[in-house]
């Protein structure tokens, strides 16, 4: 392959218009996305502070929650700082390489947030349905290995996208119709024959997707029927340390599965609105998350006081 064709099959960046039609308002919406990124680093630090600090929270249930405060961080920190410098400073260049790289690592946290939460529901199941069991079956080194097995996961899911991207010819379609580099996005401004790319990427979310939220739904599904034999005061007690997860759950998968059904089917729905979706799919749970767990945690939020308590109160 020649310099030149090698050129026009990878260009040297893209233009991340921000949100389609509302070019003239999105500086003014990049002050409550903003807010949402501020309180989403804050909340998320916070936490994973709090649990590494205090030793009674070294527990599954925390540890599965600092990982999950990770992979926010991760992920909100992919896709913010971008994002704002579009909206503030019009500055939408991104090098063909870093927009790769920002799309690996956006779906790749994506993907383990995915796994966690799913791991999250695995953890109540055993607490609920075999309490006794707990400590054995959902040990430190078991959620560990979780964990491990969530991360393998999303970079072995996500690294042949990158790998089909990088083999096609891009011609002169530079510019992406989104605010980040988003897989389909960018598979759209291909010349070639994005055929593999667009399967791909329909088996990766429908394989993610559909294998957690089906375990998910069985972990729910044992546990209604064992909270449903219980007593009222074990009833209210199980749904008060399930509500926060499913809480959790819904804020995730509802616009996840919105954006997924928008790119294939949802030709009709006004681009606006679905990069506007899409957008809040990714800054949501994080910021959404470290509030949920953190409120309705007693140990959590306990630990949160004291830790900025004035110093002699």
């Amino acid at each position: 392959m020649s310099p030149n064709s090698s050129a026009l099959s990878h260009p040297a960046s893209f233009l991340l218009v921000g949100i389609p039609g509302l070019e003239k308002e999105q500086f003014w919406l990049g002050f409550p996305l903003g807010l949402l990124f501020a309180i989403a680093l804050l909340g998320n630090s916070t936490l994973i502070l709090v649990i590494k600090a205090e030793r009674s929270l070294h527990e599954p249930m925390y540890l599965l929650l600092a990982m999950l405060a990770f992979t926010d961080l991760g992920l909100c920190t992919a896709l913010l700082p971008k994002m704002l410098g579009i909206f503030w400073l019009g500055s939408g260049d991104i090098g063909f390489r870093s927009c790769l790289l920002q799309m690996f690592f956006i779906h790749t946290f994506s993907i383990v947030e995915s796994g966690v939460l799913t791991a999250m529901a695995l953890d109540r199941y055993v607490a609920i349905c075999r309490p006794l069991s707990h400590s054995s079956l959902l040990s430190v080194v078991v959620v560990v290995a979780l964990g491990a097995l969530a991360l393998a996961r999303a970079v072995l899911l996500v690294s042949p996208t990158v790998f089909f991207l990088f083999r096609l010819p891009f011609c002169q379609h530079h510019v992406i119709s989104h605010s980040y580099c988003e897989h389909m996005a960018v598979v759209k401004l291909a010349c070639g024959d994005t055929r593999v790319n667009a399967a791909y990427g329909l088996f990766v979310a429908v394989l993610v997707i559909g294998t957690d939220t089906f375990l998910i739904s069985l972990s729910y599904t044992m546990i209604l029927r064992v909270v449903l034999q219980s007593s009222a005061a074990a009833r209210r007690k199980a749904f008060g340390t399930c509500a926060s997860h499913i809480g959790v759950i819904l804020a995730f998968y509802v616009p996840a599965l919105f954006t997924f059904l928008t790119h294939r089917v949802g030709q009709s729905i006004p681009p606006h609105i679905h990069i506007l979706v899409a957008n809040l799919y990714l800054l949501l749970p994080p910021t959404l998350n470290p509030i949920i767990y953190g409120v309705r945690t007693r140990k959590i939020w306990d630990r949160v006081v004291l830790l900025f308590q004035p110093k002699g109160h």
